[in-house]
Parts: structure tokens; C-alpha cells; sequence
């Protein structure tokens, strides 16, 4: 059978199997429903009750017995509406939970602090946390990451309304594919700035942070600590206040398209009055994070020498002797942040 599609309606894949062979069927006997799936005639038999419990069949008058099929508009609108039902009610179970902690005289010390030990579970932990964030989400911008971001830009973009602060690290725009996130993070609303990220980290709310327990040379995120309030949370939220308040603001802008900006400037070493475009504010914003120019030919999909021509009519531009002079020009110029 195809994909299962009732699944987050609680129904099994044998169950979801019966119902849509029957749709697809009609009235059918258990015999003739058993010759449409992989299930027996007593494996149906047995089923029935859940079938009839989910109101995805039920049963016509008469002999032998026979089962139709309930509309899907019918059967999965009642099916939604009671797991929202279960979902309202675990909700209130939570609240009621955690009332009977908040009784006690407060966490125990090794309810302060989980480790998180896998790849997969990692990123499950660091989607979880950043999900549940409502207020606001702090990030500490390091590679390796615990999701695969050029593999799948979508899942890692923030799922929540919090507010978004990041800041981007010296190397964090190695990884094909993080130049363009960090594009559509700004344009949806993230603060993002240029510093020095002595490690990976990420705050939700102030309530949870999470940072991986591996040295800086791992290639890939294979533990990770998560903190629940405590000091050493305070510690963590106080480490980057500090880093935030010295660290370069990236420009907020749209980020429109820059294949515009591509061409030779009309006169050697002369480039337009500021606003910079879009594509040298690019290249500025990624010298100012210390990346080389083939990395930055990467980050940005054009040739090492259209960068390296770049580079240099930017330098002659600001002013700089070398690259990461200029980006730091632009950065005291304001041409990174607004």
C-alpha cells in the first residue's frame, strides 16, 4: 500500500488499510474485504470493534454480514475533532503535573541537567526546544550543526513566533547552504550579528539551553547537554549578553535578489555610492566573518574571480589594505547593520 495518511488520526496501518479497500470496494463481506487486503477473514473479525469505534465502517442490515465504508469527509472530521479533544485534555494533565512538582521544594540537582547522547536524537531535542520557544530564542552559530541545513533548509528554519537573536561565529558560513538560511532567517525577523563564538549554544525563553559535549574538531553533533533553569542556565543566557553587546549587526535588509550586482563596476576601483548593493554588502558581510574568498564563491554561487575583482574594488573602495580590514570598515561605516 501507498503512504499511510491517517496515521496522526491514531489509526493503524492495518486499520487504514481495511478502510480504504472498502472505500475502494464498496459493501463487502469480511470475505471479500480479506481478498482486498492482507488480512484474514478472523483478523477482520477481531478489528471490527476498532473500526466501528474509530466510525470508519459500519455495518448494513441483513445476512451474511456486510461493512460500508463511512464518508471521509465524515469519518476524518469526527476523527479530528476527537484527537483535539485528547490533545485539549493532555494539556490540562500537564498543567495539573506540573502544579504537583511545583509542591515540591523545588528540582532536584540532577533534574537540572539531561545529556542528549545521538545524532538523531539530538536534533530531535534541538527542534523540541526551539519549537516550544514562545518569548525568545538565543543562538550561538557554530558549525557542526545538529541538523542537516543543505539537506533540508525547512526543517531547520524556527518553527515559533519567539524572537530570534543569532550570532554568527568565524566559521560559520563554511557549510554550502548557511549564507542562504541566514538570508531568510533576517528577512523573517532575526537579529543577527558578527562576534567571536567561543562555542555552540541555544536558549529558548531562558528556561532551556542546549550545547554539545564534543570538542570544537567533531564533524557531527553526537551528544549534547540541555540545562533546565539553575545557575549555570544564568551563566549561559549572561555568556551571550555579553558576546551580543560586542558583536557587528548583519545588515537587516530583504535580500533582494544581487545577480543584478554581478557585472564590472563602469570604472576600475569605482563603485556606487552607498547603499551598497546587495551583492557587496554580501561579500563585506562574509569578510567580516573572517571567511576566505573561494569560501565566500561558494556562499554566494559565483566564481572565485568575480569575488576576488570584488574584494579588491571594495578594499580600494573603504579604503582597506587587506580583506578583513574592510569588513571591519564596513561594519564601523554601518554598512552591515542598520
Amino acid at each position: 500500500m501507498d503512504r499511510r495518511l491517517l496515521d496522526g488520526l491514531g489509526v493503524t496501518a492495518t486499520e487504514e488499510g481495511a478502510y480504504r479497500a472498502l472505500l475502494r470496494h464498496g459493501p463487502a463481506t469480511l470475505t471479500e474485504l480479506a481478498a482486498e487486503t492482507e488480512a484474514s477473514v478472523a483478523g477482520l473479525r477481531r478489528m471490527l470493534p476498532r473500526l466501528e469505534d474509530l466510525g470508519l465502517v459500519a455495518r448494513l442490515a441483513g445476512r451474511p454480514l456486510r461493512l460500508v465504508a463511512t464518508p471521509p469527509h465524515l469519518a476524518l472530521d469526527a476523527l479530528a475533532a476527537r484527537r483535539q479533544e485528547e490533545i485539549a485534555h493532555s494539556r490540562a494533565a500537564a498543567a495539573l503535573l506540573t502544579a504537583e512538582v511545583a509542591d515540591r521544594t523545588g528540582p532536584q540537582p540532577e533534574e537540572l541537567v539531561e545529556v542528549v547522547i545521538g545524532q538523531a536524537a539530538v536534533a530531535r531535542r534541538y527542534l523540541q526546544i526551539e519549537r516550544n520557544a514562545t518569548e525568545e530564542f538565543l543562538v550561538l552559530v557554530h558549525p557542526p550543526y545538529a541538523v542537516d541545513i543543505g539537506a533540508d533548509l525547512e526543517e531547520w528554519a524556527p518553527r515559533s513566533w519567539a524572537r530570534v537573536r543569532g550570532i554568527y561565529g568565524p566559521r560559520a558560513f563554511e557549510d554550502p547552504g548557511m549564507f542562504e538560511h541566514t538570508r531568510r532567517a533576517i528577512a523573517e525577523g532575526e537579529q543577527a550579528r558578527l562576534g567571536h563564538v567561543p562555542m555552540k549554544l541555544a536558549v529558548a525563553d531562558r528556561r532551556a539551553a542546549i550545547l554539545p559535549l564534543g570538542s570544537e574538531e567533531d564533524r557531527a553533533v553526537e551528544s549534547a547537554l540541555v540545562v533546565h533553569p539553575s545557575a549555570l542556565l544564568d551563566a549561559l543566557v549572561g555568556l551571550f549578553e555579553v558576546l551580543w553587546r560586542t558583536a557587528t549587526p548583519l545588515r537587516p535588509a530583504a535580500f533582494r535578489s544581487f545577480a543584478s550586482d554581478l557585472g564590472e563596476p563602469s570604472q576600475a576601483g569605482a563603485l556606487p555610492v552607498a547603499p551598497l548593493g546587495d551583492f557587496d554588502a554580501d561579500v563585506l558581510a562574509l569578510l567580516a566573518a573572517g571567511l576566505k574568498d573561494d569560501a565566500i564563491a561558494r556562499q554566494l554561487d559565483v566564481s572565485l574571480r568575480t569575488v576576488q575583482r570584488r574584494v579588491r574594488s571594495l578594499c580600494d573602495h573603504l579604503g582597506a589594505g587587506t580583506r578583513f580590514q574592510a569588513g571591519l570598515l564596513a561594519a564601523h561605516q554601518n554598512l552591515l547593520g542598520g
